[in-house]
């Protein structure tokens, strides 16, 4: 943001300051759809062009006859540029003013023009305080609402979390383009409601290439595999699927209906010759083929050339849910993974065969997903799952760039990262999916999305997508506990249903302020 920034300003030649009055103008804006009639808005400005941002929107307020108040947590003297412009402004124009011993009121909005994309450091001092007391303030009655300038002062715009202290709002308005840190847990839940404000920030800039994304359901729809008339079963691929292990056929089930229910014309399932029996019963649209097993009904290292066999004539493999962590089992899947030469999703058991090895999947000349959760992905990296969660791009990146793998890190806003450092954000799903089975589900429509020919960085992206707007679909028919995991499967035809009718975006159809993220 920052590039694009002085990119419009130095190279197209758009006035800062008129940036900052467009960006004033939509907070004003956003202010007045917030409050009740008669309502007092009380605007908080940090030193910054956030807090010029705020010192504009109460002008525009006040003009239109808004009981409106800006309260400056610094000196005006140490006000530059912008911002000092826009206060003298307000100053001029009658804005009644305070310092940083505000007064709250007891109903109405509160302006938080504290912070924007600028905080590298953890929040101390006034603004620290103020911080605490709008937060403090917003508890104590249901009249009162929180309206955050850019981002909720306090929160981290790359990665979502808290620096010491941050603001609850109940709307933000982000100006330009929407910040990952928004996306991403807690930053969703502090945001509220979220709109994006086009003030006429350039989208592109010379030398600063996007490297992450947020897919709309446009988005998503434009990635799809195509599905030709005159297809058939051959057609749109034959995903393999290794799964399966005593006492984990269900794993095995679930991953195989993902694949078939995204798309996949053909699905066979490799599975331990002790469990075939029952998996042939429980699975009657998928092909099963018996692979040599241990003595614990696990599979054994002798299944190698089976799978390699089997892997010849199929599209693309997804290997891990149920295979459990015998040591033998484990030595399968790294010896499988080095010979395939097939596109190759990995998943929960065939994840940890690699902790501490990750960098084996570099060999590979087929491409290769991971598709871990923090704590699988902390095995991988050598660290905790709290250090994976407090910056979930950082670790899906490092990952990435470790393993030479697309890393698809599931979690809350699930993150798909490629070797080059570009990230995609999820923005569907929720605590519905916290249920077992669900990754089984999305490590078989990764698979069934590679079977189909979309490269491995569609397919991680495209299938946690799909997967996510499948529970966000039942979770609105049901609730947001008491899924089961072939219900996420079964609804999968209904989302590609969905997309497939989606029609691109026009230029009569796009707003100056958008929702984000748009579901």
């Amino acid at each position: 943001m920052r590039a694009l920034d002085r990119h419009t300003i130095e190279d197209l030649g758009v006035p800062g300051e008129l940036l900052m009055e467009s960006a004033g103008r939509a907070v004003a804006e956003a202010a007045l759809a917030l409050r009740a009639p008669g309502a007092p808005v009380l605007v908080i400005c940090g030193g910054g062009n956030n807090g010029g941002d705020g010192l504009v929107a109460a002008r525009h307020l006040h003009a239109v006859g808004v009981p409106v108040r800006a309260a400056l947590l610094v000196d005006a003297a140490r006000l530059r540029g912008d911002a000092a412009a826009s206060y003298r402004r307000a100053r001029d124009a009658g804005v009644p003013l305070e310092g940083s011993r505000w007064r709250a009121p007891g109903h109405g909005v509160i302006v938080d023009a504290i912070f924007g994309t600028g905080l590298a450091r953890d929040v101390s001092g006034p603004a620290a305080e103020s911080i605490r007391r709008i937060n403090a303030a917003r508890a104590r009655g249901d009249a009162l609402r929180v309206l955050a300038v850019d981002l909720p002062s306090g929160l981290c715009a790359d990665t979502g979390q808290e620096r010491g202290v941050c603001v609850q709002a109940d709307h933000t308005v982000t100006l330009a383009l929407p910040k990952p840190g928004l996306a991403l847990e807690p930053g969703r839940s502090r945001a509220g409601r979220i709109e994006v404000a086009r003030i006429g920030i350039a989208d592109e800039a010379p030398g600063a290439p996007h490297d992450a994304w947020l897919w709309t359901r446009a988005g998503a729809a434009a990635r799809l595999p195509a599905r030709p008339v005159a297809g058939h079963k051959g057609t749109f691929g034959h995903a393999l699927l290794v799964a399966g292990s005593e006492g984990k056929s269900g794993a095995a089930a679930l991953a195989a209906h993902g694949a078939a229910r995204v798309g996949a014309g053909l699905v066979t399932l490799g599975c331990p010759a002790g469990l075939h029996d029952l998996m042939a019963i429980k699975l009657t649209e998928v092909m099963t083929a018996p692979l040599p097993d241990s003595a614990g009904r696990a599979l054994a290292a002798s299944a190698e050339q089976g799978i390699l066999a089997l892997a010849a004539s199929r599209d693309a493999v997804g290997m891990g849910p149920g295979i459990g962590r015998d040591p033998e089992t484990q030595g399968l899947v790294r010896a499988v993974a080095k010979r395939l030469e097939r596109p190759l999703a990995l998943d929960a058991d065939a994840v940890f065969a690699f902790a501490g090895e990750v960098g084996l999947l570099k060999g590979r000349r087929a491409p290769t997903v991971l598709t871990p959760h923090p704590g699988e992905a902390a095995g991988l990296l050598g660290c905790t799952p709290q250090d994976v969660n407090r910056d979930r791009p950082a670790a899906a990146r490092r990952l990435a760039a470790e393993s030479g793998a697309i890393v698809l890190l599931k979690g809350a806003a699930t993150v798909t990262a490629s070797p080059d450092g570009s990230i995609v954000v999820n923005p569907t799903g929720g605590p519905v999916l916290a249920t077992g089975g669900t990754g089984d589900v999305l490590l078989g429509m990764v698979a069934g999305l590679l079977a189909q020919g979309a490269s491995a960085a569609d397919a991680a992206a495209l299938a946690a997508w799909i997967h996510g707007a499948a529970a966000d679909r039942l979770s609105a028919r049901i609730g947001s506990a008491g899924l089961l995991a072939g219900e996420v499967a079964a609804e999968v035809p209904e989302v590609l249903a969905a997309l497939r009718a989606e029609a691109p975006a026009t230029a009569d159809e796009t707003s100056l302020v958008a929702a984000f993220p748009q579901p």
